[in-house]
């Protein structure tokens, strides 16, 4: 009896130590995970809501404002919305997405009567917006085509301090290419090429070519169609001639990204004319669309990825693979901003409407771009400002340095990323003048 007692007392002690232990395991599960780099844009948005100073300006964010520094609602879109209301479906999207706005964005990208839309020879979908769609192709390009590489403009979108050398250069695009090569069976080099010339503050055109013609044959080159992120300087009609020519030779594939067509320019057609040289020069491209700047559908994240095949069965695969691999990450994609952009241009009077309204806004960010240079020459300033209206799009790559931005923000309340990329959709009228002697008084001395 006393040995079963205390075997029975040792079973107690027994298990109740192996429950112990099992809960101490289970509440160190996540004890080893560390806090992620803050997002620099975010963290912008972050100092500037907190700062109580009533000369605060924010032009950090991408997104537009009216020229009282509000958020904007496009007309067009208000009546897509009374439109839709009237005939609510909550239904799931097939995995492809909306056929109605798929085919209406084909349109936007390679023309209206476009012989590869007519043979049916670009396969496409439905995107979680611009970044949805470089992620899908991302994973794409590491399923078919494992041993190829891709080269990433330097600089790209926003910076952000990663592990990866490569990932000081492009939060995103690095972001999104650095989680495919660690989460399969293949692997898609980063490599980089040269775009941004920081003492012309332009294109670095020469050294740019020579990296597409030192680069592997059949490499994949990750291009802005249209208003670079973030320096806001794009090849001439004639360098995309030159660049389409030499791809030709290397047999590399342009994947664009175009996030601003018609915000560009005010003119849709003008933007995509780099894809269409492109197009026009036999190349098979990829594309990546989104609706968040020049419909301001920011929150719907609506977008679309499409690839041109060699013909029409081609396509069909190609987008069936494109389906299966967009399944296990969304299912199907949102429904109510496909809706709304479907319904915009799907009818000629919106799209009417929409192509005034998104001319609108271009032609605003071009006036504050004049009304800067403007300003800082009045004062006198001993630095060159010619660039500021030469960039194009919602961003301004200034050149002024983190130390300079520093200032900035902690002197004249004015918050950017530090890499003096201003967002021109927070220059307003009222505030540029005081942007302009801050940005001023931070570079006098050079």
């Amino acid at each position: 009896m006393a040995q079963l007692l205390r075997s029975g007392c040792s079973g107690r002690v027994l298990a109740s130590g192996a429950v112990g232990a099992a809960r101490s395991m289970s509440t160190a599960w996540w004890r080893h995970v560390e806090p992620a780099p803050k997002d620099p844009i975010l963290g912008v948005t972050e100092a500037f809501l907190a700062d109580p100073s009533p000369d605060k300006v924010n032009v950090g964010v991408g997104a537009y404002r009216d020229d009282n520094g509000k958020p904007v609602v496009l007309e067009c879109v208000r009546q897509a919305e009374r439109r839709i209301a009237g005939n609510l479906n909550m239904e799931y999207l097939p995995m492809g997405g909306s056929v109605n706005m798929v085919e209406e964005t084909l349109k936007l990208a390679y023309g209206e009567n476009s012989d590869l839309l007519k043979d049916k020879r670009v396969a496409a979908v439905q995107a979680l917006s611009g970044t949805g769609a470089c992620r899908l192709f991302a994973d794409f390009q590491k399923r078919f085509s494992p041993d190829s590489q891709i080269y990433i403009p330097v600089p790209t979108w926003a910076k952000v301090a990663l592990k990866s050398s490569l990932c000081n250069l492009s939060m995103v695009y690095c972001l999104i290419f650095t989680v495919i090569i660690t989460s399969g069976d293949a692997h898609v080099p980063q490599r980089t090429f040269h775009y941004y010339h920081p003492q012309s503050r332009g294109l670095d055109f020469a050294s740019m070519m020579d990296d597409i013609k030192n680069a592997p044959n059949g490499s994949f080159f990750l291009l802005h169609a249209c208003a670079h992120n973030p320096t806001g300087v794009d090849p001439s009609e004639e360098q995309w001639r030159e660049i389409s020519q030499q791809f030709k030779v290397k047999g590399h594939f342009a994947f664009f990204d175009m996030a601003y067509q018609g915000f560009a320019s005010g003119d849709p057609e003008r933007d995509a004319k780099s894809i269409r040289i492109f197009l026009e020069d036999g190349h098979l491209i990829g594309c990546a669309q989104s609706y968040a700047k020049n419909m301001g559908l920011y929150g719907q994240r609506v977008g679309c990825l499409s690839v041109v095949c060699e013909d029409e069965k081609q396509a069909v695969a190609v987008k069936s693979q494109l389906q299966q691999l967009a399944r296990p990450m969304y299912s199907n994609p949102p429904v109510h901003g496909a809706l709304i952009v479907s319904t915009i241009l799907g009818d000629p009077d919106l799209k009417k409407l929409w192509l005034k309204e998104v001319k609108g806004m271009a032609d605003r960010i071009i006036g504050m771009r004049t009304a800067l240079r403007e300003n800082l020459e009045k004062l006198g300033s001993p630095l060159p400002w010619e660039h500021v209206t030469k960039q194009i799009g919602m961003f301004c790559y200034s050149g002024m340095t983190p130390e300079q931005v520093d200032r900035l923000t902690k002197e004249y309340h004015i918050y950017m990323t530090r890499n003096g990329r201003i967002s021109m959709a927070g220059v307003t009228t009222g505030n540029v003048g005081y942007l302009a002697n801050a940005i001023h008084e931070v570079t006098k001395s050079g």
